[in-house]
């Protein structure tokens, strides 16, 4: 028998609950939107399942204000059948991780999160969903390579790589996949990439059937076909929803047809769901009232549209952090800065936002081979499909590197070469600090025998709002400080 089935899908909200006006003047996104389509979708079909895939948490202080706790209430009132964990979901730490699933109301998956100790995993690896006489299994999945933030929950890791992720699967559909079950969806967090190649392991029996995917902030035209298996996400935000239209045959229990499209989340699309707007409005009366101040203004809209290349904010924020600084070069993390444009009027809450992952920031002294080393290895062939850390660095540093040959053809310091023996002052987020291994391919240990790290400033934003509040008028340009070839 044939059975239609709908389902929704976003990833990466990054609490990106208000709506932003385009060019026209319409209003696009926002959860009060997201929320009306799919209520409005749940009412005009009859097997609808909404699934999220991952980081509901960070990117607005309506988050940030209540630790993720406004971000469960407004989760609850937009009634996702099932999510999965994202890297993002663990900033606020682990324990409290739990508690806000305890605030859930409905349900979150992941397979391969466990206790070190004994293997116990942390929540509940997959969910069945019976539907109009349909069952649908959903698995959870998280990677190692995308919980670097954990590093310091030494009892708890995912501690498996693309292959072991697999073998999990293989694990769970022996065990609750069964012969009523009438599709196997993945929901997971690794990235476009990842996904790939976890597409490329699995084994044509196990059944799994899509994999719905979050992480890399793909938008997508079209399903890519991997082995077999479309593989989709839906970008990042409130701005657009997946949305699969797929017919099974329950008597063969699987798929036999799909259509899917990534559906815009605008005015002519999406009526606004008012209980959503109401709840929405009473988080951000509290949030306005406090941030809603002028700290600075830029001399014009300030860029930063990738994060695969040298920016304007990237080069603003690593060159008022190394201002008046005590070491040489900041090394700037270009996923640490969240907008894709700032300014002219900046208000607490923009500064806020734009870098909310406000830690510490570390010194370390590396001699010229050694930071040589670490830029071949920032700029490996993964780094241009956005799967890796990349760095924007403060004013003074030029590197000219060509992708054809992955040669260093420049690599310089106020225009004078950075030979092998020089000795280099270097400062970098604990993010980044706490995974220098992974990051910057040299051990910590070795960098550390030249000297040893040193905490010089407790928080990040304590400097930025400082030297916004102390500067009027800032503009940054894109100067060519780092140019890639070919």
């Amino acid at each position: 028998m044939l059975k239609k089935l709908t389902l929704l899908h976003s990833n990466d909200l990054h609490g990106d609950f208000l709506p932003k006006k385009g060019e026209d003047g319409k209003e696009t996104g926002g959860l009060s939107r997201l929320a009306g389509y799919v209520k409005k979708v749940r009412e005009a079909e009859e097997n609808v399942i909404y699934a999220n895939a991952g980081d509901m948490f960070r990117g607005s202080i309506i988050d940030s204000e209540f630790m993720g706790l406004s971000t469960i209430e407004l989760m609850n009132l937009l009634s996702p059948d099932v999510t999965t964990i994202g890297n993002h979901e663990v900033d606020y730490g682990l324990a409290h991780l739990l508690f806000l699933e305890k605030c859930a109301h409905f349900p979150i998956i992941n397979s391969n999160l466990f206790i070190t100790i004994n293997g116990a995993r942390l929540f509940t690896p997959c969910l069945n969903i019976d539907i109009g006489g349909m069952r649908v299994l959903f698995i959870g999945i998280l990677t190692e390579e995308v919980i670097a933030s954990m590093k310091s929950e030494k009892v708890i890791g995912t501690y498996v790589d693309i292959q072991a992720a697999a073998k999990e699967i293989g694990v769970i559909a022996d065990n609750y996949r069964t012969r009523k079950t009438d599709l196997t969806v993945l929901l997971t967090h690794i990235g476009i990439e990842a996904d790939r190649e976890l597409a490329r392991l699995l084994d044509p029996e196990w059944g799994v059937d899509l994999i719905i995917g979050g992480h890399s902030h793909t938008l997508m035209e079209e399903p890519e076909v991997v082995n077999g298996i479309p593989i989709v996400q839906a970008g990042t935000g409130t701005g657009q929803i997946g949305r699969f239209e797929l017919t099974i045959d329950t008597r063969k229990h699987k798929p036999v047809d799909y259509k899917w499209e990534c559906v815009s989340i605008n005015e002519d699309t999406a009526p606004i769901d008012p209980v959503m707007n109401e709840l929405l409005d009473r988080y951000q009366n509290v949030t306005d009232a406090k941030y809603k101040r002028v700290v600075t203004t830029f001399a014009r809209k300030l860029t930063h549209p990738t994060r695969t290349e040298e920016t304007e904010l990237g080069n603003l924020y690593a060159d008022l952090l190394q201002w008046e600084s005590s070491f040489d070069i900041m090394i700037m993390g270009t996923g640490a800065i969240r907008k894709k444009e700032l300014g002219p009027i900046v208000e607490y809450q923009d500064m806020l936002e734009n870098t909310p992952f406000d830690d510490m920031l570390h010194m370390l002294k590396v001699t010229g081979a050694q930071f040589r080393k670490m830029i071949q290895h920032i700029f490996r062939d993964e780094a241009w499909e956005g799967h890796t850390e990349f760095y924007n660095y403060s004013k003074g540093v030029k590197i000219r590197y060509r992708k054809s040959t992955h040669t260093i053809e420049e690599l310089s310091l106020n225009g004078k070469e950075i030979e092998d023996t020089d000795e280099l002052l270097i400062a970098l987020q604990a993010y980044h600090f706490n995974n220098f291994d992974e990051f910057f391919g040299v051990p910590l240990e070795e960098v550390s025998k030249n000297m040893k790290p040193r905490v010089i400033a407790t928080s990040v934003n304590n400097i930025v709002e400082e030297y916004f509040s102390t500067n009027k008028g800032l503009d940054s340009h894109v100067e060519g400080r780092i140019e890639i070839l070919d």
